[in-house]
């Protein structure tokens, strides 16, 4: 059967034929569609995560397959958690079809290669937690690695917009956000293309708070690799502890730089030295180590 996404959308048929704003509601119109679609399967999408924090806490990794715009977003956003969750590296991985070359522009026939796919995920553990995406749920590339990973013992998760994917069967957890025929055919990088990084959006995010890399829905674990960053730790500090600037980065500054024990610090006056070592203890759950600290006196 072909995949939702290959068929043609009766809503967009004129859409060579109107103007500038119509085509632009229309797509819009489309866009609207996705967040109820990946509405649907936060079910699935909940079994996902848990299983990755169980892999992680258990000492895996997680690990993104994909190819085309499925693998530029899976690229993108396991990029992101280092600077916004100090993410240790290669806890969560990306793996796209073609390497590096392809991020830029498509390197023929590597989608299309099972054996690629299997190489790529060489280093699987079964420890680990796999994710393949694919939009239309049949990419060679994906089915290649979500073997690969199966026959290695760990937990697989397929991320697509088919509801009948052909490789649903290779996975252990399948989130087929429906999101029916594209704007214009076959072109994935639009609904499935929003559809995956909302996912991936939930699917990391919610990982990294089950982790403890947030405190309330502050950005405790942020890594300052400019001055926007920087500015950003010093207002969280601020906004947590009520303490003024100079005092934010005074502890800032005691901390080396790390926002977690200059938060613990101001927030219980222990040492910095003690508050690290209540993180420590904790697994970094802030928390954890207030509770443990207590408050000042």
């Amino acid at each position: 059967m072909t995949s939702p996404t290959e068929q043609r959308n009766p809503r967009t048929l004129a859409i060579d034929a109107v103007g500038t704003s119509e085509i632009l509601q229309m797509l819009n119109n489309e866009d609207a569609r996705v967040a109820g679609a990946v509405s649907a399967v936060i079910p699935e999408l909940t079994k996902a995560v848990d299983a990755a924090v169980e892999a992680v806490r258990g000492g895996g990794r997680v690990h993104y397959f994909g190819a085309g715009t499925s693998g530029r977003l899976a690229v993108l956003d396991a990029a992101e958690l280092l600077p916004t969750f100090h993410v240790p590296d290669g806890l969560v991985v990306a793996h796209h079809a073609g390497g590096m070359e392809a991020l830029l522009r498509a390197v023929e026939n590597v989608e299309d290669s099972e054996d690629g796919g299997a190489a790529d995920a060489a280093a699987v553990t079964g420890q680990d937690l796999v994710v393949g995406l694919a939009a239309s749920g049949s990419t060679p590339y994906v089915a290649g690695a979500l073997k690969a990973a199966r026959a290695a013992g760990a937990t697989t998760v397929l991320v697509t917009s088919n509801p009948d994917a052909p490789l649903a069967p290779l996975a252990d957890v399948v989130i087929a956000a429906d999101t029916g025929p594209e704007v214009i055919a076959g072109s994935t990088r639009l609904k499935a293309g929003t559809a995956q990084k909302m996912i991936l959006n939930a699917f990391s995010t919610t990982l990294m708070i089950k982790l403890g890399r947030t405190w309330s829905n502050l950005m405790v674990d942020l890594v300052a690799t400019n001055a926007k960053l920087r500015g950003r730790m010093l207002r969280i500090l601020a906004e947590a502890t009520g303490a003024d600037e100079a005092a934010c980065e005074a502890a800032l500054a005691e901390a080396d730089g790390e926002l977690k024990p200059a938060l613990v610090h101001l927030l219980t006056g222990s040492p910095v030295a003690q508050a690290r070592a209540a993180l420590d203890a904790a697994h970094g759950r802030v928390a954890t180590a207030l509770a443990e600290l207590g408050t000042p006196a």
